[in-house]
C-alpha cells in the first residue's frame, strides 16, 4: 500500500497492476508518486490523481489518453457486473475508472478488490 494514497485505491492498483508487462511495471514505480485529486461523489470509487511527473518516468502506453491496463470484475456466482480501468495520459497515471454494468450488484472499489482477489 502507498502512503500517499487510500488504501482502498492503493489495493485496487495492485491488484489491477499486478501482470508482468512493461507498461504495468512502468505504472507500478508511478504508484509511490500518485495522490488522489478528486473521487467520484457517488460511491463507485472512481479516483482522479494527481502525479509529479518529473519524478518518475512514463510508461510506454500510446500518447494521449488511454486505458492502460483493466480487469473484468467476476463475483462469485460467475456474473460479471462491471471493470475497474487505469486510465493513463501521454504514459502517466491519470485516473482508476469504477465501471457499473449492472442494476442489481453494487460495484464499488471495495466489492472490485473482493472479487479481484479471488481470481488470483
Amino acid at each position: 500500500m502507498t502512503a500517499s494514497l487510500p488504501a482502498d485505491i492503493a489495493d485496487v492498483l495492485a491488484a489491477v497492476l499486478n501482470a508482468d508487462s512493461p507498461i504495468n511495471a512502468a505504472l507500478r514505480k508511478q504508484v509511490p508518486h500518485v495522490s488522489v485529486r478528486e473521487r467520484c461523489t457517488c460511491g463507485c470509487g472512481t479516483a482522479y490523481f494527481e502525479l509529479d511527473t518529473g519524478k518518475v518516468e512514463p510508461a510506454p502506453t500510446a500518447p494521449g489518453t488511454v486505458v492502460a491496463a483493466e480487469a473484468q470484475l467476476v463475483t462469485e456466482a460467475g456474473e460479471c457486473p462491471g471493470e475497474v480501468l487505469v486510465f493513463t495520459q501521454n504514459g502517466y497515471l491519470s485516473w482508476l475508472e469504477v465501471c457499473s454494468w449492472s442494476d442489481d450488484i453494487e460495484v464499488t472499489l471495495v466489492a472490485a478488490l473482493r472479487w479481484l482477489r479471488t481470481r488470483s
